[in-house]
Order: C-alpha cells, then structure tokens, then sequence
C-alpha cells in the first residue's frame, strides 16, 4: 500500500474517510487531513442514509449515494446492502434512466470507467491498461449504448449503466469492486438531441455501423481477453442490430454473457417455471406469444424454447407454440425485414384465414389464444382489459409478464392485470410493483429483475474460472430460484423477491459453478463453496 495523505483520501477502493484509526492516521501522513473524531462504517452508514433520506426525489437520491461511491466504495456497499431491496431501484433501474439522459450536463467523475473510441482505435490497450491502473480486472461490463433499457440510444452517457449493473454485482454477490471495469464503447449516437447539445461528451457523428464498428468491437474483446485472462466479459445494452450476433461471435471462446439476449430470457424463464410450479402445470403445454421481437423479447422466446425442448419436446413440436408480434403484426416467414432472432419464430400465413387482419398485437392474441403473454414492447397500456379477459377465459391461470421498463413504458400495471383477470392471472412486471389486494387476497408481484441472476451466474463462472458460459450453465440458474417460491400461499409471486438477492445469488452461483465443473469448462480445481467464499468482498474497513 504506497498511496499516502491526499492521494489515499482520492482513492476510492482503500479510503475509509473518517474511519481511518490514529494508527493509520499518523503512518500514512493523515494527520490534520480527517475530523479528529474516529468512527465505525456503521456510523458512517446511519450518516449517509439519514442524508439519503432527505432528497426529495429518487435522482437526488442517486446523486446523493453516487457522491458516497466516488469517494468511499466500502462505505456505499455497506449502505447499499443493508437496504438492498429499497436501493435498487434507486441505484439501477428505474432511476438509473433519468440519470443516464443527464449524465452528460452532470458529469462530475468518471466513476473509473474505461471510455473506448471508433476513432481511435489504436488506444484501446493503453486506456484499458490506465483505466485499470495495475488492479486485477475479472468482470467488464462494456455497452456499446444503443439500447438504454427502455430510452434507446443514449451514446458515451450509456457508460452510466455498465457503472449500475456492477453496483449489482458487488452489493447481490459479493463481487470485489476493485476487480472491475466498466467499459462504453463510444461508436457515435443517432440521437439529435445528443449531437446538438454543447454539453454532449461523447463522439459527434452518427452512430458507425458494419465492417468498422466489427472491427473495433472485435479489436476490444480480443485485447481485454488477453489483457486479463480471467476476464468474465458481460455485454449490456447493444442495439438490435448487434447484440445477439456480438455474442454468437465469441461465447464459443470466451466466458461471455450479454444480459439483453440471455438475462432477460433466463428471468423471464424463472418466472414462467415458477408458474408451472404454483399451477401443477407443464410448460410443454404452453402456448407463448412475446409482443416486441427485439433483442430482449427475441431472446427470451429463444430461451422458453430452449427449456420446451429440454423437457422433452422435439424443435418442431417446440417452435409450433410461439408467436412473436412486432410492429408488424404478428411476424411471418415471408417479411423481408426480419432478423436472424426472429425468423426460427416466424409462422406461416397459410396457418391463418385472417392472416392479412394480424397487424396489431389484439388481432394477434384472439388468433394464437396464447396461455403465455409477455410484452417488451416499451408500448405502454397496450396489455388492454379486452386481451387478458380473452386469455382469462381460455385458459384458467394466464401467464402475463409486462416488462417493459422504465415505469410509464410498461404494457400494464399490475393491479389491472389481477382485477381484469379476477384473481387468475399469475403477473411479473419488469418493474417493482405494490401487492395487489383483491377480493380479499393480497397477490404478490414478483419482478422479473435481471439482478436476481446474472450477478450469481457470474459469480459462479468466475468462482471457477470457466472458460465459457455454456446454455446449461444458464439453465440451471433459471431452475435455481424456485427453491426460494412459497407455492401454496394464496397470491403467492412466481418470482422471489428482490430482498432475497444476495441468497438467491450464492445458490445461483453454487448450481453454475457445479455445472461448470460438469462439463469440464472449470480452470481452477476445488470444493465450490470454498471456491465461492474465497470470492466474496465483505463491505467492511481492512486494516491497512
């Protein structure tokens, strides 16, 4: 430990602020630099969240608790675990939007982030070497910014969500923050709004697309891998166009994850099986139909269907009970604008007399009849009163997931899915919602939160070093969180809550680290719950 007075009080990794004892006071030149007074973090705690408490709006809140990280990450983790499930949406979704669209006017700290240019390509060694300033990096989130949860293209101000989703990681599973990097891939921005604001800090050109933007993406992950050979590499937020093909490039060679592609589905799947559970139903027997076929909604149809399969379905069997409906309408096989995700789902217009009439998503349902509705549309109310009494009345529990987010683009609330439905329908939102009390039951609203797994899935990748993240090591988180369901309470969530997270992201990482050794992708031998333990960053002073 070289860093000394001002230098250590910068660093945000080793500062403890007021906790520094006399000892360390008078051996690392602190003296007259700190109040005299020496406190305990948990003092300091009770400090920040009474402050935290004050704010008059979740954004000032963020602020707030962003200033804490910039200067003092044990403290904020300290903070940020004792009130993990009323944080998180503070800290990520849904307030981390509002602060992604200002981030460029407010910028006070890069937070340690790594920002990577189109232009300049021939940095990316040097700023990841300095952006990593001789730490041991073993988790990037990098995002190229084009698809912001719900808000779209948001450029270089992206970079504010590879900074939320390893906020995650650290406060579900335990991930070292010193052992982490998050990455924006600066490749320009389609938004107008960005391009003509003076205060814009990143590129000032149109998003960059094909061969070049290949490149560059390539010419990242190839020189992170080798940078860091333990690297677990997650992928956020890419566009449409690019997310899924990005990580079909690499998820055979690398230990990659791209939370848009695969969270989304593995969540969505937890939810649907926790459904399965509570209804004594197959999932063989499902009809599903997705409405928005991006790379989210695509992705969780890829991921269902995967499990159809899985529990005995032959792929034809399994893709003749899925529906994907796109601005389109409901998607045919013989579209010219479809994507590679897409088309495995695509039906045939022969197998409808109305096919010409299936261009809005209620033509669509009254069609498919489908028992598994799921929206990731960021079209809000679109989920109407007429669509689910109709799945109300053809089946007896219908599955409806609206999870779209941030809060004002999601495709129904929640308390009109339970009364529309009178009780039956089984509800995950992608957005933290009340109970719902109805007719004398309270029905919890499980939320199809990403963060429920993939800070576990990474956690037991890296435990073991895996040398890539395989589609059964995905499949046994999604099995993993219906251990913690209370299946016969009337009401009862498909989904656990969010409280639970950091018991759902040990168990998660136990299940994925076993399957990993498995199939003989581990690089490092041992008992796993040792292997685990020796992972987990406790948010508590060191003794320098």
């Amino acid at each position: 430990m070289k860093k000394s007075g001002c230098e250590l009080l910068k660093d945000p990794f080793m500062n403890k602020g007021t906790a520094f004892t006399r000892e360390e006071r008078r051996a690392y030149q602190l003296e007259g630099l700190l109040p005299p007074a020496v406190e305990s973090i948990e003092l300091q705690a009770e400090r920040v969240y009474a402050e935290m408490k004050r704010k008059s709006s979740g954004i000032e809140e963020r602020r707030f608790l962003m200033e804490v990280f910039n200067h003092n990450r044990t403290l904020f983790f300290h903070v940020f675990r004792e009130h993990l499930a009323e944080l998180m949406p503070i800290v990520y979704d849904p307030v981390i939007a509002e602060s992604i669209e200002k981030y460029s006017e407010q910028f006070t700290d890069t937070q340690n982030a790594c920002y990577l240019s189109i232009d300049r390509p021939e940095e990316i060694e040097a700023s990841l070497r300095n952006a990593a300033d001789g730490r041991d990096i073993r988790l990037i989130v990098a995002t190229d910014a084009e698809g912001i949860l719900g808000i779209g293209d948001w450029g270089s101000n992206g970079v504010d969500i590879a900074v939320g989703k390893l906020m995650v990681y650290t406060a579900a599973a335990g991930i070292d923050p010193a052992c982490v990097l998050p990455v924006v891939l600066d490749c320009g921005t389609n938004r107008e709004s960005l391009l003509r604001d003076e205060l814009y800090l990143g590129n000032r050109h149109a998003r960059i697309y094909g061969e070049q933007y290949n490149a560059f993406v390539d010419h990242f992950v190839q020189t992170a891998e080798r940078m860091f050979p333990k690297l677990y590499l997650h992928f956020e937020d890419f566009g449409r166009a690019d997310a899924a093909a990005v990580l079909k490039r690499y998820r055979d060679s690398f230990p990659v994850f791209n939370d848009d592609v695969q969270g989304t589905g593995i969540i969505t799947l937890a939810g649907i099986l926790g459904a399965m559970r509570i209804n004594k139903e197959k999932i063989t027997d499902q009809r599903y139909l997705c409405f928005g076929a991006g790379t989210a909604g695509a992705g969780i149809a890829d991921r269902v269907f995967r499990e159809m399969i899985a529990q005995g379905l032959s792929e034809e069997e399994a893709r003749q009970r899925f529906y994907l409906v796109d601005k389109q309408g409901l998607l045919f096989e013989d579209m010219t604008d479809l994507t590679p995700e897409q088309r495995p789902f695509a039906r045939k217009r022969a197998e409808f007399a109305n096919a010409a009439e299936l261009t809005n998503l209620e033509a669509a349902v009254f069609a498919v009849r489908p028992t598994i509705l799921v929206g990731t549309s960021t079209q809000p109310g679109t989920f109407s009163e007429k669509i689910v009494r109709g799945m109300s009345s053809w089946c007896a529990h219908p599955i409806i997931f609206p999870l779209s987010n941030p809060t004002e683009l999601a495709e129904a609330k929640a308390e009109d899915l339970i009364a529309w439905s009178e009780g039956r329908a089984m509800v995950a939102t992608g957005i933290p919602a009340d109970p719902v009390d109805y007719n004398g039951v309270r029905y919890e609203i499980g939320q199809a939160n990403n963060a429920l797994i993939y800070p576990g899935l990474g956690l037991g990748s890296i435990a073991v070093n895996s040398s890539r993240m395989s589609d059964e090591m995905i499949s046994a988180a999604a099995h993993a969180l219906g251990s913690f369901l209370t299946v016969d309470a009337p009401g009862a969530a498909v989904i656990p809550p969010v409280s639970r997270l950091t018991e759902f992201s040990h168990t998660i990482a136990s299940v994925v680290a076993q399957c990993a050794i498995r199939q003989n992708l581990n690089r490092v031998e041992g008992d796993v719950e040792k292997l685990i333990a020796e992972q987990f960053w406790s948010a508590e002073y060191k003794t320098l």
